[in-house]
């Protein structure tokens, strides 16, 4: 399917962008890194990257509302627009030279999410979705997977760092998944987590406490490729608690179960 405008507007803003990562990438020695919190970095590649996404995205559409990971909100002239950008998903991983790292766009309008965009430069893997149009890595269409039994299925993860709450909870909730499924994975990055099972590599993904930049454009992604999205409770408020469960309707389902055995009996 040809790209729309605005899906080529926003895969020039993450290609450039990603060009800068890719430089950085290969002198992470020599990156300045500060600490925003407990296992918590920024690097002057966020910096850098995010600078790029500004510009680029302002550039060609002006008056659009920003919520960026470094900057937070900046409000524009456009009430109805709002790209929520993570310049460097998996700065962690970046910074130990693995490259498994992401930048992620998503574009909201009146409060729908309608476009997603999902780049790793180190592998040249660009995932991309709009609303009704369908997911694709690498203009290729993908889908979710079609597994429905939870024991064959491999689940995606985030482990809560040092400093951050919630890892009683997820030592149960883990210990009640691993019982069930074929595979627990943790790669560092939610925003590739999603892309990831929007393409069939994984059949769930959880994880609690995210932020919107996080997983706004893998929403979308998963969405488009067949998949379900939801918060821990079932309903629709993923941006707003962080919270987020995604797989085929069956593994869904299932997910959701396993998970409110575990919250209850934690």
């Amino acid at each position: 399917m040809p790209s729309s405008a605005l899906m080529n507007v926003m895969t020039a803003a993450a290609r450039k962008a990603g060009r800068a990562l890719a430089r950085d990438f290969g002198e992470v020695e020599q990156l300045q890194v500060s600490r925003k919190g407990p296992a918590n970095f920024v690097t002057a590649a966020d910096h850098r990257a995010e600078e790029i996404l500004l510009e680029e995205l302002t550039r060609v559409r002006p008056g659009y509302n920003f919520l960026v990971e470094e900057r937070g909100v900046i409000d524009g002239a456009d009430k109805s627009h709002r790209w929520i950008i993570d310049p460097l998903d998996g700065t962690t991983n970046f910074l130990h030279s693995i490259p498994h790292f992401a930048i992620s766009i998503a574009l909201e309008r009146d409060g729908e999410l309608v476009a997603g965009l999902i780049y790793n430069p180190a592998s040249a893997e660009l995932f991309t979705a709009e609303r009704g149009k369908g997911a694709f890595l690498n203009d290729r269409r993908i889908r979710v997977s079609a597994r429905q039994d939870l024991g064959d299925a491999v689940i995606a993860t985030g482990i809560p760092h040092h400093g951050r709450p919630g890892q009683d909870l997820f030592l149960c909730e883990c210990e009640e998944v691993m019982a069930q499924v074929a595979g627990v994975r943790r790669f560092g990055s939610a925003a590739l987590d999603l892309a990831w099972l929007a393409a069939g590599r994984y059949d769930g993904f959880w994880e609690r406490t995210l932020h919107p930049w996080d997983i706004a454009a893998g929403i979308v992604m998963v969405r488009e490729a067949g998949g379900f999205v939801t918060d821990l409770a079932g309903g629709r408020a993923m941006l707003k608690t962080g919270d987020v469960l995604a797989g085929n309707e069956a593994v869904h389902l299932a997910m959701l179960k396993l998970l409110k055995q575990a919250a209850a009996a934690a």
